[in-house]
Formats: structure tokens, sequence, C-alpha cells
């Protein structure tokens, strides 16, 4: 029997998850091979996400937990590491177990029975579109599961930080009333049915992990292949040019048969590797096919050009709104210079990560002549 959960937020997303992963779960079962175990029922879902919330607030000799608790009978895991005795989940069993789990990439596996929920194992490996709940820090929970396909990074559905509960816009970016701003955009890709034509691995979201990986903030400016319009607005002359530039990511983008794990892997190891010069102070220039270009480079107003005086702000969340702002007021020194550069170089895109988190891919906006920050941060979490 399920307690009664008493956090309010897991009561008010619970629904909505519950209807995101029967959907997926009924793409997920056409491409499987396997049966997949079935999508969790609301009541389950807030449940684990109320345990997981008061045990976010707990500290373990004096550490608060950072877990991942997946909602998956053990018989439907692979490979699973079994308990001889199973724990029930409460927010006490989830801290006492949180140092075990720490690394990425290992869950508390989650069942159910007569008595209610209970933590019977970790895993390492969850099917597509199991329930996966992430606890980040005190407070702050990312709801997420696997792509249809099973491959790369998981794909987050919503974010609860305290009261507030962001859902993830999959389908408009949250720009479903801006038409105008959702073309601006580049591709970042957030369906989670399986890639047609284009790859397993969306580069943009990959890169933004990266620049986030290393913790120090970045900032990448994404210029036309052949053009050499973005060195107006580069302090001259470069720190650390690329010549020839690096083609590693558009060299395996090229390549025809993009199913193999080998070629999805080898794409990710590259795209970490280009992430890592975004480490190095300044800005990294890359081509819009991720050809590196240069690193350290330092953005300034080109000579024809004139201030940014306004920037327009979303995010892909259900419901968010637009917010027309001065750049100043849209964060740092790589933020101002991000809407800069944009505003210079109108066929540039601009990436900046926040040492606190925070992403934002900076676009313009022909039809409303105005630079487009579009913070994804509930993507990479």
């Amino acid at each position: 029997m399920l307690s009664e959960p008493t956090y309010l937020a897991a009561r008010m997303v619970a629904p909505a998850l519950a209807v995101h992963f029967a959907q997926h779960w009924a793409a997920a079962a056409r491409l499987s091979n396997a049966p997949l175990p079935p999508p969790p029922p609301a009541d389950l879902i807030e449940a684990v996400i109320d345990v997981a919330f008061w045990a976010s607030l707990r500290r373990e000799e004096g550490r608060p937990p950072r877990i991942s608790l997946a909602l998956l009978a053990p018989e439907a895991a692979r490979r699973p590491l079994l308990f001889a005795h199973r724990l029930r989940l409460t927010p006490q069993s989830v801290i006492k177990l949180a140092p075990a789990v720490e690394q990425p990439g290992i869950h508390l596996g989650i069942g159910q029975d007569e008595k209610g929920l209970y933590v019977w194992g970790t895993v390492t490996h969850v099917p597509p579109v199991c329930f996966v709940l992430e606890v980040v820090e005190p407070g702050l929970l990312v709801a997420k599961h696997r792509r249809a396909d099973g491959f790369g990074k998981f794909v987050n559905v919503a974010v609860l930080r305290g009261d507030q509960v962001r859902i993830v816009d999959e389908e408009n970016h949250g720009l479903a009333d801006y038409p105008a701003l959702c073309e601006s955009l580049p591709d970042i890709a957030l369906s989670t049915t399986a890639p047609g034509t284009t790859p397993g691995v969306e580069v943009l979201l990959e890169l933004a992990r990266a620049m986030r990986a290393h913790g120090r903030g970045a900032l990448v400016l994404l210029v036309p292949p052949g053009s050499e319009a973005w060195r107006a607005s580069i302090v001259q002359p470069l720190s650390y040019p690329i010549n020839p530039p690096y083609d590693g990511i558009p060299a395996l983008l090229a390549q025809p048969d993009h199913t193999h794990r080998d070629w999805q892997e080898n794409l990710l190891d590259t795209i970490a590797t280009v992430g890592g010069f975004t480490a190095v102070d300044g800005a990294t220039v890359l081509t819009r096919d991720y050809a590196l270009l240069a690193f350290g480079a330092k953005v300034t107003r080109s000579a024809t050009g004139s201030p940014v005086e306004q920037l327009i702000v979303t995010e892909p969340v259900v419901g968010s709104t637009s917010t027309t702002l001065h750049p100043a007021k849209n964060g740092g020194t790589r933020h101002l210079a991000a809407a800069q550069f944009v505003h210079d170089q109108h066929d540039g895109v601009a990436l900046v990560a926040s040492q606190d988190g925070n992403f934002t891919v900076f676009s313009w906006s022909e039809a409303l002549r105005l630079v487009h920050a579009h913070r994804i941060d509930v993507l990479l979490l």
C-alpha cells in the first residue's frame, strides 16, 4: 500500500508524466525486439518523486544525496545487482544507500509489491522509456528516460525545484505562440522517437553537455562554413587558431551509416574532445557543421556594429512565455558577448554555459530584428 505523498509538486506533475511515458512507451515498443515493461501509472510516479524529494533535503555524514532511481521490476532489468532482502522505499533508505550509487550510470531499482514500493538492488542499464528520477541537489529532481531508440544520453521530461515544476515542451520548444522565434533557432532535437535520417546523437545538445561538464563556464560561436565575416567581431590576432580546422565531428557526420554503436560512441568522444577546449578562457569558434576553427578568442563589437540594446528570452517549457530584456539583465559577460556577437553576425549562433549550470542558445530573429536567447537548462540537467 502506498503511503500518502506530502510533496505537492509530485501530485501536480505525476498525471502529465504518466501520459508522457504511456505515449512514448508505445513508440519504443514498436522499435524494440524484446517486450518492454509497462509504463508507470501516476500514483507510482507521484510516490517515487515524493520519497526522492524528502530524501534530497537530508544529509548523510554532512553530504546531500546524488542518486538516480529507476522504476523497474527486477525481472525486467538486464544483469541487475540484487539485494538479498528488499528494502522499503523511504527517505531514510535512499539516504543510506546514496554513497554506494553516486557514480553516473548506476540506478537504484524500484519495484512494487502488495506492501508498496521497495528497493531491490541496482542496475546500470535500463530499457528505453523506463521512468528514471535523478536527485541532482537538495530540492532539485529531474524526471527522465532513455531515448526510444535506446542510445545516447537520457531525455529530460520534467524538472522539479522545490515548488516549481517545469515540463519540457518537446513538440514546440515552448514557442508554439512564437513561430518567428521558432524559425530563428538552430536545430535542437527534442524528439524521443527513433532517428530517421538524422544521427542517433543530437550534436548541439551533446556539445552543450560537454561545455557544462568542466564547470568553468564556456562560450561557443557557430559560424557559417567558409565565411570570414565572423573575424570582424573577434579581437585579432587569434590566440589559438586551428590550422587546418579540426573536422572530427563533420567527418563522422558525413559517414553514411549512423546506426552502429561504434560510430555513435566515436561521435560522443569527439564532441567531448572539442568540448574540452571550451574550458579555456575566451570563445571557442566552430563552423555550423562543427569544425573547430579557434579557441580562446575574445569577442568584440565589430567596427560597423551597434551596441545590442535588447533581446527576447524563451525556454522549452510547457506554458512558458517570452520576456524582453536588456542584455545586461540576462547574465554576465559571456551572455553579453554572445548577444553582441549575434547582434553583429546575424548568421552566427552563440552558446553560453554559465558556471551555475544555466545554458543559453543565442540566435538572430530576422522577423523580429532581435537577438533571441533560448535557455535550454531543462534539457541538460
